[in-house]
């Protein structure tokens, strides 16, 4: 089990990935962020070059999207990956394999992406994505 989310604060200008995971250490492959640059969640069978190539797109100005198409398009394994990005727009995109445990999928919104696999089902997403905007 893992879900994920990434937000930005447009006000604050700042962007943030919480994960859960029953995976150890999940901290240390799942989240990437850069100031100013974006953020990115990499999980399912987690592609760290992910995190650090698309980091290096939006910083040369992909859109969030267009980060996960230039990431997906070339990997033979994006079936089993996950992938979640907010943009320095607060555009988000996500990417969900069809060969990801199930329950596997995720939820775009206004400045966030939550992505989860190995989940109780759609609900747990939506449950997180609603959270999102409690203030």
């Amino acid at each position: 089990m893992t879900f994920s989310i990434v937000i930005y604060d447009p006000e604050e200008k700042a962007w943030g990935v919480g994960v859960a995971s029953k995976f150890l250490a999940v901290g240390a492959f799942v989240p990437w962020l850069r100031p100013n640059v974006g953020a990115i969640a990499t999980q399912a069978l987690a592609n760290l070059t992910y995190g650090v190539n698309g980091l290096s797109l939006l910083e040369k100005g992909y859109s969030a999207s267009d980060t996960i198409r230039v990431l997906t398009e070339s990997d033979p394994l994006r079936e089993k990956r996950q992938v979640g990005i907010v943009d320095t727009k607060g555009s988000a995109a996500a990417f969900t394999g069809k060969e990801c445990y199930s329950y596997a999928g995720h939820i775009v919104g206004n400045n966030f992406t939550v992505q989860g696999n190995i989940l109780a089902g759609e609900e747990v997403l939506e449950r997180v994505s609603q959270a999102q905007i409690i203030e």
